[in-house]
């Protein structure tokens, strides 16, 4: 057992999907490897990843698996052997399909072993398979590897072949890969893959690495001998750690509290570029500073993978920060050349935002209708008609004529700057390229917010709009995506989903219930499908079902439990601003020690009522005879009024711990009452009582989910 050290060496690599792909390849390393029983009891797996090399140290790998002693049942005795014994031809042919040695079939026969599988007498072949060999068992396991990483895209190439007959043939992997390191301790496995065969050099850094190649003495000497001899930082953890440290460093020599962008992904994306990181500061000249930092940090980030450097109060400074993959003793010219290149982004964009802001938003809402939205939904300005009218109707509903006024200037003007060159070239910014130019226009600084935020929730935890005109026209945008999506049926499927209705269905949940809007959710759906005239077909169920599933989906997610979702949920709540306290009243109502008991009874309350069908919720006191119904009738009349009253005032909690006072007449009437009576009056009070009984019990919550 020794530890065993895989490396592919390529041509550089897709940076965004560089971290997923080496984690991919050690798993399915170890994987196949731990299939196959050539991994100890407590193997570690280690996984590498730089720009061009994808590899895995994996601790503990056995040089040959152990033999495994293998029981397999063939047939009955009665099928596998004749009246005198002797094998049938069906248990001859199993036998030598299972490689067993026929020479002397009698002895063949005689060497099974015959034993109950729990209906009959069987015959079972044992035998003792032959662990694998780590050359095989590896060669199985990288192919694996190689055939199911996550390629964003494959390449096709040519390598020359191998053999005797020259040619070529084609190779197909996400980069061209120029040679395998396998090592188990320090002894060369040989296997092959992607046309080559292992050895134990591999490359070091392009510029600075001390020799090439660079020889690895065995597999626990990897990342030292590669970062020593290659100059290169194996691991895709370790290199990220140190990309973060240095431009912290970098940001603190800058001074005046100057901290470079947090961006998760753009940190990823660079510890993908780099084999051996070298932060170096940077700076543009402030006259670009008036151009909206959006703008500035979009270009700086996504064009040009900078860190740009923010001041104390989050304001962008004229200074970034660049990851360069060399290290020079003299960096000016380094740091020259990426100024002189970030240069013309800047001054493109103070170039678009000048040019822009000689139009007003206004002048630029008849260009919309002659931008297509949808092939069955017209143009995008047909589609600012539809959200104006659906923010009307939001907005009288929540503020009256003054909110519906301003939240249709908002939703007019809502999608003009798409038509901006800003937009046009970075589609990201819209709406905030909308905020900027309606404050130039001279607009309110609400509705200019309301423009921006109309996006808003973009993503999970994004911030809602911050104001009331902002949260009308992005229910009224995200609706109307709903509606018109799911009327023309256009609904996501599986993993697929181009129009972001899951999004628009949370961001839709987030305001209602974050803002606790007065809002009905089947009334909103509804007051929105009169927008689009005679366009959809019936929309409404299904879209309020999946706005249903999306909320118990992420109530699930916030760490409720799936009964107390299920509860709350299978009354289908309107107003779902009253959903976290309709939560906490069953998680408070379960805690109790009535609940239960009163839980099942609820259960077999709807079961009963279930049976019946139609039943009056009426109760004649006359009918009651039993003491059992007389006392629950009797202790219903006190608490099922208060628990209303407490239901209406909006304290569920309240209304749940009051009803918990009914568990022992409850209790009683299901152990001295017949429900099903013989006489017809009898049974329908009787059902009449438990009905009356359900309704009051079920309007938080339906109590019989919490039933184990």
């Amino acid at each position: 057992m020794k530890n065993l050290l895989v490396e592919l060496l390529v041509e550089e690599l897709p940076p965004r999907a560089l971290k997923k792909l080496g984690e991919a390849f050690a798993s399915q390393l170890a994987e196949q490897l731990g299939s196959q029983g050539l991994l100890g009891t407590d193997s570690v797996v280690t996984a590498f990843a730089t720009p061009r090399r994808l590899a895995a140290h994996i601790t503990q790998v056995w040089l040959k698996a152990a033999d495994k002693a293998m029981q397999q049942k063939l047939m009955p005795v009665s099928v596998g052997l004749d009246v005198n014994g002797r094998a049938t031809p069906a248990l001859i042919k199993k036998l030598e399909a299972l490689g067993a040695d026929m020479a002397d079939p009698v002895a063949a026969v005689a060497a099974l072993r015959k034993a109950p599988d729990g209906k009959t007498d069987a015959l079972f072949y044992d035998s003792l398979v032959t662990g694998a060999t780590l050359d095989i068992g590896l060669q199985k396991a990288l192919q694996e590897a190689v055939d199911k990483l996550p390629i964003p895209k494959v390449m096709s190439y040519q390598l020359e072949t191998d053999c005797e007959l020259p040619g070529w043939s084609s190779v197909h992997f996400v980069r061209p890969a120029h040679g395998l390191l396998a090592l188990h301790g320090s002894t060369v496995v040989p296997v092959k893959v992607l046309g080559l065969k292992a050895g134990n050099t591999t490359l070091g850094h392009r510029f600075e690495a001390m020799v090439s190649p660079v020889l690895v003495a065995d597999a626990d000497s990897y990342t030292a001998t590669l970062a020593r001899d290659g100059a290169v930082i194996a691991s895709f953890a370790e290199r990220r750690a140190e990309i973060a440290r240095q431009l912290d460093r970098a940001a603190a020599q800058v001074g005046n509290g100057a901290r470079p962008i947090e961006d998760d992904a753009l940190l990823d994306e660079v510890t993908g570029l780099v084999e051996r990181p070298n932060v170096l500061v940077c700076e543009f000249e402030a006259q670009f500073l008036d151009v909206p930092q959006e703008c500035l940090i979009l270009t700086m980030k996504a064009n040009q993978k900078y860190f740009p450097l923010l001041d104390a109060n989050g304001t962008l400074t004229n200074k970034f920060l660049v990851v360069s993959n060399i290290s020079p003793t003299d960096a000016s010219a380094v740091i020259g050349g990426n100024e002189r290149v970030v240069r013309p982004r800047l001054a493109d964009a103070k170039f678009f935002f000048d040019q822009d802001r000689k139009k007003t938003l206004a002048s630029r809402v008849a260009g919309l209708s002659k931008v297509v939205y949808h092939n069955k939904l017209g143009t995008q300005g047909e589609r600012m008609e539809r959200v104006r009218a659906i923010a009307g109707v939001i907005g009288r509903q929540l503020g009256g004529d003054a909110l519906a006024g301003s939240a249709d200037i908002a939703a007019r003007l809502a999608k003009a700057d798409l038509l901006t060159d800003m937009v046009g070239e970075f589609p990201e910014l819209q709406g905030v390229m909308g905020n900027y130019y309606a404050r130039h226009d001279g607009l309110s600084e609400d509705i200019s917010f309301a423009i921006e935020d109309h996006y808003k929730p973009r993503f999970a935890g994004d911030h809602l709009p911050r104001n009331q005109i902002g949260i009308v026209v992005a229910l009224a945008d995200k609706l109307e995506t709903l509606v018109g999506m799911f009327g023309i049926g256009n609904l996501p499927t599986g993993e697929k989903d181009p129009f972001a209705l899951r999004r628009h269905a949370l961001g839709v949940i987030r305001m209602l219930i974050e803002r606790d809007l007065p809002l009905d959710l089947g009334a909103l759906l509804s007051s929105a499908a009169p927008a689009f005239g005679d366009q959809l077909g019936e929309a409404t169920v299904a879209l309020t079902e999946f706005i249903y599933d999306r909320l118990a989906g992420s109530l699930r997610e916030q760490g409720y439990s799936a009964n107390e979702v299920d509860a709350v949920m299978a009354l289908k709540p309107q107003r779902l601003g009253a959903v976290p306290k309709r939560l906490a009243a069953v998680r408070g109502f379960a805690a109790l020690p009535e609940a239960a008991a009163l839980a099942a009874a609820n259960k077999r309350i709807g079961n009963i009522l279930k049976k019946a069908g139609t039943v009056d919720p009426h109760v004649s006191e006359v009918l009651l005879r039993e003491p059992a119904e007389i006392a629950l009738y009797s202790a219903m009349k006190k608490v099922v009024p208060q628990a209303n009253e407490q239901f209406l005032a909006g304290d569920f909690t309240a209304s749940l711990q009051t009803l918990a006072a009914l568990r022992l007449p409850v209790d009683a009437f299901f152990d001295g009452v017949m429900v099903n009576a013989d006489e017809m009056d009898m049974r329908l009070n009787r059902q009449g009582l438990l009905q009356t009984l359900h309704q009051a019990m079920n309007r938080v919550a339906d109590l019989s989910k919490l039933a184990s």
